[in-house]
């Protein structure tokens, strides 16, 4: 609801294409400068202390958002002001509870009797349950009950998080969290040191660049060039996270079935070819359905991703890690924010269809590369 919420709430609230870009990327800019301490907070204090502490901070700052709007007019400097920094602070604090969530994912992965992708496609699944709700949920409730009725919804999400929580680590958490390195420096070197790990981070940073312009777009395309409403734009996303949901499923049968390098490399050439097409589409039937074939192959590259990090990462340095690896893959996405902000809308088909190139070379080399390291299919034993 956050992520594709929130910018639909600043162009409802402002009206303005360029503010609305300005806060997609606000509200990536701070997420990206809070991922080194969330990754030594995690490591240092444990997941279920962090996780709670970001889920109630981040009900609060969504609530005093719902006060304020509720106080002041759309269109005004207020509103504005507000909208945008609630966009910079749910960025922030949805980012620290997720290398909570991801860091006691990884503890799940290794304990006895699992096998790695198999944990991580199951928590990828309750990932993409609430993504295909959040987006068609938060443009139900801005279209049809206002921003109030959003934020006040959210903020209930984000409590009942904190009280459905954990309340204790795993031995394994805590044993992680004794150890001596922390930090982004730790994180880096850990990063450096795994070759197929680093192959494939690299690879989608370059696809990101496309979804994270997708992103940021669709809405203004959407709305102010197909004349659809929220609702609308909420829904593309929605049924794009149905359509990543069932290939994260097919893609962890893949793996069980052929391995890891050609569950990925399918994967990627699903998603190149989808944003290629996307970026003469058209239509909203057009967007709805390319979208939804481009997040299935990027469902199937996150399992990939996923498996790779649980198999590989030691767990001592493991949530450090993992702040360096999403700070990486979300670099785009602020990007994405300025680059819908300086385009016309009605050029931004050409800067898609750029990052769509950019994004088939990237992962064509990505997967030529990991064919030949031995990490990739010793993970699939």
């Amino acid at each position: 609801m956050g992520t594709y919420g929130i910018p639909l709430l600043v162009l409802a609230t402002t009206g303005s294409a360029t503010l609305t870009g300005l806060a997609f990327a606000l509200e990536w800019i701070p997420r990206l400068a809070a991922f080194p301490l969330a990754g030594a907070l995690v490591d240092r204090y444990g997941t279920a202390r962090i996780f709670q502490a970001a889920c109630l901070t981040r009900a609060a700052v969504v609530l005093a958002a719902a006060v304020v709007l509720t106080s002041v007019e759309p269109h005004t400097v207020a509103a504005t002001t507000a909208v945008m920094l609630l966009a910079a602070a749910t960025g922030v604090l949805t980012e620290v509870s997720y290398v909570a969530v991801e860091t006691s994912g990884n503890a799940a992965s290794h304990e006895p009797g699992r096998r790695a992708h198999q944990v991580q496609s199951v928590l990828l699944g309750i990932d993409q349950v609430a993504t295909l709700a959040g987006p068609v949920l938060a443009g139900l409730l801005l279209e049809h009950a206002g921003p109030q009725a959003m934020l006040g919804t959210l903020a209930g999400f984000s409590l009942l998080a904190a009280a459905l929580g954990p309340r204790q680590e795993t031995r394994e958490e805590t044993n992680a969290a004794g150890g001596k390195r922390k930090g982004l420096r730790a994180g880096w070197a850990t990063l450096r040191s795994l070759p197929a790990l680093a192959w494939l981070v690299g690879g989608l940073v370059v696809s990101n660049t496309a979804v994270g312009l997708l992103q940021a777009a669709v809405p203004v395309l959407v709305v102010t060039e197909l004349g659809h409403s929220s609702a609308d734009a909420g829904a593309i996303w929605s049924v794009a996270a149905a359509t990543s949901l069932l290939a994260v499923t097919v893609c962890r049968r893949a793996i069980d079935r052929w391995g890891l390098w050609p569950a990925g490399a399918a994967s990627a050439v699903l998603a190149a070819t989808a944003t290629l097409a996307i970026a003469t589409a058209d239509t909203y039937r057009g967007y709805l359905l390319l979208i939804a074939v481009l997040m299935a192959g990027e469902g199937g590259l996150t399992v990939v991703l996923r498996t790779l990090r649980a198999h590989l990462i030691p767990s001592e340095t493991f949530a450090s890690t993992l702040a360096v690896t999403i700070l990486l893959l979300l670099i785009p996405f602020p990007l994405a924010g300025l680059v819908v902000a300086a385009v016309p809308p009605a050029d931004l088909p050409h800067a898609v269809a750029v990052t769509a190139v950019l994004q088939t070379i990237g992962l064509a080399v990505t997967f030529a590369r990991l064919r030949t390291l031995r990490a990739v299919p010793a993970v699939t034993t």
